[in-house]
């Protein structure tokens, strides 16, 4: 790609660290470095030293104690001449300072006392910019919700805090920022989106989050030199990213049994399969097993038994309707909320300091708009978030999760119970009414030429008995696992 990356411009190499060399403190930029107050005091209240000046380098004692979150002295400091809105050789302010390390409390200070929440430095980076440059997601979404603060921004290079987040890898920060609806297509002076700079630094997490979150446009639109994400990740040899990309833009098509089948049997291709597939085991297994002419007449018992695996099967389509159809435990979206307050910001009232919170921002549904519960996972397939979600089973068309978990578990039992019957009453019966066969002919062998529509209905037989003994036994101890917790 001849553009080139972004370079995250620190506000100074050395200036962003508190001095390690030597604890001394001898002048006021030093003190506010460390945040001795009592130091502070004595150079401004007995020597006479100015706060409003810059050091050697530019920078103020305000940015310093900004930086370090020290609220005692950058109150000081602004009772004492501190001007808020200062702004070093490269235009940068104490709050793009207390951006760098996310410092919410001196950030209320500067803000309260007059410092712009917009500011510019030489960049053209923001506040919002810097916070997502270093990843500080809380203090963005503090100054977003309590300062209004413009998180759609665009830096002199065309690049928004959703470029910067995407292009280092934050993922938190991506989250929030989509669950905001920041802008997903804008492109800057190369042409790139935030999905261009995820695929160029390989950030797989913060791709699948803007794809997710996104439409089919952000995967079409092209770079300067006209290349699209994927295109990015094929030349730049990211297989994985690549192999995302390529499934996430090719559109499903909808088959013949689709068109069939209504609603949720309907929106894949596997559920009117299985559905088709037990229904005609069903029938062959009537035809070719109970009532077929060239084997022997059926005994009261087998027929019994027959009776009972038909009716299982009846059973089993049932169930399988029911846990297709049944709502797996969708989490409300916020447009469905009941809380007007809530619908307009869910953000709003959590302490996102407290322990509780810190590094849950995964909580963050930025497709569905709304704070997940614990155990629950957004479903990219239904696109809905489903509480203590199991999985998406494509051959029910629908996820596995709180309120139909037992409902699949009692689908997959009846399903094997339903093919053990079946099975062990076609081998009976087969093996009951063939004759001596010759010795070089084998059993099966004899079964396959001679009833090959027995042989079709065992071979399904056995396969669907094979996947549901694993799905039940998974299913039976993912249950009894929930329990123990």
């Amino acid at each position: 790609m001849d553009s080139s990356e972004i370079e995250v411009v620190p506000l100074d190499s050395n200036s962003h660290q508190n001095p390690t060399d030597s604890p001394t403190i001898t002048d006021v930029f030093s003190a506010s470095a460390y945040g001795d107050l009592h130091k502070l005091k004595r150079f401004v209240e007995h020597d006479g030293s100015s706060v409003s000046l810059p050091d050697a380098n530019g920078y103020y004692a305000l940015q310093w104690a900004a930086l370090n979150n020290s609220i005692h002295v950058a109150r000081y400091l602004i009772e004492h001449g501190g001007d808020v809105n200062s702004v070093d050789s490269i235009q940068q302010t104490p709050l793009h300072w207390a951006a760098v390390k996310g410092c919410i409390d001196v950030t209320d200070l500067l803000l309260r006392n007059g410092a712009r929440i917009e500011a510019a430095d030489a960049n053209g980076y923001r506040a919002v910019h810097v916070a997502a440059q270093y990843g500080q997601t809380a203090f963005l979404n503090h100054i977003i919700v309590d300062y209004a603060a413009d998180y759609n921004a665009l830096d002199n290079e065309g690049r928004s805090p959703l470029h910067w987040a995407a292009y280092n890898g934050y993922t938190d920060t991506v989250r929030l920022l989509l669950f905001r609806d920041a802008c997903q297509n804008r492109q800057d002076n190369t042409g790139c989106t935030p999905l261009h700079w995820a695929v160029i630094k390989e950030n797989v997490e913060a791709c699948s989050l803007l794809v997710h979150a996104g439409t089919k446009e952000e995967l079409i639109l092209k770079d300067s030199t006209g290349s699209t994400p994927l295109k990015l990740a094929s030349d730049k040899g990211h297989r994985q990213l690549a192999l995302f990309l390529s499934n996430a833009m090719q559109t499903p098509k909808k088959s013949f049994a689709d068109k069939i089948f209504c609603g949720k049997l309907g929106e894949s291709s596997y559920a009117p399969m299985l559905f088709s597939l037990i229904v005609i085991l069903m029938v062959l297994f009537t035809t070719s097993i109970v009532s077929a002419s060239n084997l022997p007449k059926i005994t009261a018992m087998v027929g019994l038994w027959a009776c009972f695996g038909l009716s299982s099967g009846v059973c089993a389509l049932i169930t399988f309707y029911r846990v297709s159809r049944k709502d797996p435990g969708y989490v409300k979206r916020t447009n469905e909320a009941d809380s007007q307050h809530t619908a307009n910001d869910p953000l709003i009232g959590i302490n996102f300091n407290s322990p509780s919170w810190k590094g849950n921002w995964s909580q963050l549904c930025p497709t569905c708009k709304i704070i997940r519960p614990v155990r629950s996972k957004h479903c990219p397939t239904c696109k809905r978030c489903v509480e203590q979600f199991d999985h998406h089973c494509p051959w029910i068309s629908n996820c596995v999760g709180k309120k139909n978990k037992r409902d699949f578990l009692v689908f997959v039992i009846m399903g094997a119970l339903t093919s053990f019957v079946g099975g062990t009453t076609a081998v009976q019966r087969l093996w009951r009414g063939i004759p001596q066969i010759h010795p070089r002919e084998s059993w099966i062998q004899y079964v396959v030429i001679e009833h090959p529509d027995a042989a079709v209905f065992l071979f399904f037989d056995l396969l669907i008995f094979i996947a549901t003994m694993t799905l039940t036994i998974s299913q039976a101890y993912m249950v009894r696992k929930s329990q123990l917790k």
